[in-house]
């Protein structure tokens, strides 16, 4: 029965990216609905380059080079470039795939599967760290918690603007978070034993490509359409200091 608290606490982060979609309740006028999407993406953005920045990248990294400099290097590398290259093919398959869907649709769904590969090390890690020591369980999957509920933002504000369909939008959120559950369940009744910190690493470095290589390549262009400056600034500043405080306070 110990396995049970570590899995709740990371059932509880995973599923949050759902209180971030809930956003899509909020009533916004149809001329003020641009604005409204201008500034959610740039928010996502800067929590996608953000989290990469401040903790994917340097925790793996270090994690990676310690005892082996050169051998860490070499898979830190090979990690983050597949992870940028992999996403670049995705997204050309997408674009030839799915003519009949919209450019919000398309970065909704990259958002999501870009996030489930995320949350899915991420479920791991909490699932493994509460299960080894519970107050460091609930630090980490309360600074999880913190930067899923924008996440859940970035993928349900794009799926619903581009189809006007809200329980599409929760439901994808909804299935983002359920990677960081399920991967705490791996973790427990398959890999308990085998996962090393090697593996999380070359993951997350992998994820940080991904997520990096969107907000750059799709999201950005996407915000620059709306041509709102000031709430591009807006998100991007609000998002990077909710990034700091998860970073130095968690």
């Amino acid at each position: 029965m110990h396995f049970l608290i570590p899995l709740l606490i990371s059932t509880i982060a995973g599923l949050s990216t759902v209180l971030g979609a809930f956003i899509i309740f909020f009533k916004v006028k149809n001329k003020n609905i641009n604005k409204f999407i201008a500034f959610c993406l740039s928010f996502s953005i800067a929590i996608m380059i953000g989290i990469s920045i401040t903790d994917l990248i340097p925790e793996s990294f270090l994690t990676l080079t310690k005892g082996n400099l050169q051998g860490g290097i070499l898979i830190a590398l090979i990690s983050f470039i597949v992870g940028i290259f992999g996403i670049k093919l995705f997204i050309f398959l997408i674009n030839k795939q799915k003519k009949n869907t919209t450019n919000l649709y398309k970065l909704g769904i990259l958002n999501m599967l870009a996030l489930m590969l995320h949350n899915f090390p991420e479920g791991i890690a909490t699932f493994m760290s509460a299960y080894q020591n519970i107050d460091l369980g609930i630090k980490l999957g309360i600074a999880i918690m913190l930067h899923n509920i924008p996440e859940g933002i970035s993928i349900a504000v794009p799926i619903y603007y581009a189809t006007k369909n809200k329980k599409e939008a929760i439901k994808k959120a909804f299935l983002s978070g359920l990677a960081e559950p399920f991967g705490a369940l791996l973790a427990f009744l398959i890999f308990k034993n085998f996962i090393t910190e090697t593996f999380i690493s070359s993951i997350l470095l992998l994820v940080a490509g991904i997520m990096i290589t969107i907000s750059i390549e799709k999201m950005y262009p996407e915000v620059i359409k709306y041509k709102e400056k000031k709430l591009f600034y807006l998100g991007v500043g609000l998002g990077t200091i909710l990034v700091v405080i998860n970073h130095f306070c968690f």
